[in-house]
């Protein structure tokens, strides 16, 4: 269970494909790919580093699993079927990969209960959905500019964190997530303002993982201190621009933001 199996997308730290890219592709760019990757090797709150690579190996197997592609084309989310998975993790983990890779627009707060009655903790599905959220954005944006996908890093040695914001509670979404009244200073860095969105609020009940993913999805979009700046771009392109596209691919994904 935490030793992933051998991929062919796994290797050692050698060069990055962005290097093999013909256009410019601006530093905090490159930047923050090379950090999320190495966040994603080391131990997490919940999960060891080679359970977390395990995940991001599952990620991009997701893409190719025929079941999935069936569920895609199906009326219902529920049809019966096996994921065609790479064998690393428990049956738990691969349904909610499988399913938050390539069908996330009818999940429901049901589907979400069974997989902790599964046996996966709240943390580690958390946990498991940010690491998605990471891998996704960086193996989209290599497809987008034609390079190949980044080899997956070694595993960095250690025991997760285990850490639980005592603030936590279940209100307003399907898990429990941290408000902003509700953090406290070991909890970390959250939120950029006490209005935080629960855009903001989505991964909180595992700190580390809220900060990772708004690290990199920051430097792809727009960082939190700009977002009502509509007036202003910090960008090559206008911000009309920059939502005109955040809107289509948002619309594309059905994702309600």
């Amino acid at each position: 269970m935490e030793t992933p199996q051998h991929h062919p997308h796994q290797a050692g730290n050698g060069a990055s494909p962005l290097d093999a890219c013909k256009v410019p592709i601006r530093d905090d760019l490159r930047q923050s790919h090379a950090q999320a990757w190495a966040a994603i090797a080391k131990p997490g709150t919940w999960l060891t580093g080679a359970r977390r690579l395990a995940v991001a190996a599952e990620i991009r197997q997701a893409r190719h699993c025929r079941f999935c592609a069936q569920l895609r084309d199906s009326l219902s989310p529920n049809l019966k079927g096996e994921h065609e998975s790479l064998g690393a993790l428990a049956p738990a983990e691969v349904e909610l990969i499988h399913r938050v890779v390539s069908d996330p627009g009818r999940l429901s707060e049901p589907w979400t209960q069974s997989i902790l009655a599964m046996g996966l903790s709240e943390g580690e599905y958390v946990e498991i959905v940010g690491i998605i959220a990471l891998v996704m954005i960086m193996d989209a944006f290599t497809r987008a500019i034609g390079v190949p996908e980044q080899p997956l890093p070694q595993p960095v040695a250690g025991e997760p964190s285990r850490y639980r914001p005592p603030g936590a509670r279940k209100d307003a979404c399907w898990l429990p997530i941290v408000e902003p009244v509700d953090a406290v200073e070991a909890d970390g860095f959250m939120y950029p303002s006490p209005k935080a969105g629960y855009i903001y609020r989505g991964l909180s009940l595992v700190p580390e993982s809220l900060r990772n993913y708004w690290a990199l999805a920051n430097i792809h979009y727009l960082p939190g201190q700009v977002i009502y700046q509509f007036d202003k771009s910090i960008r090559a392109i206008s911000r009309p621009q920059t939502e005109i596209l955040a809107a289509r691919v948002s619309a594309l994904h059905q994702c309600a933001y």
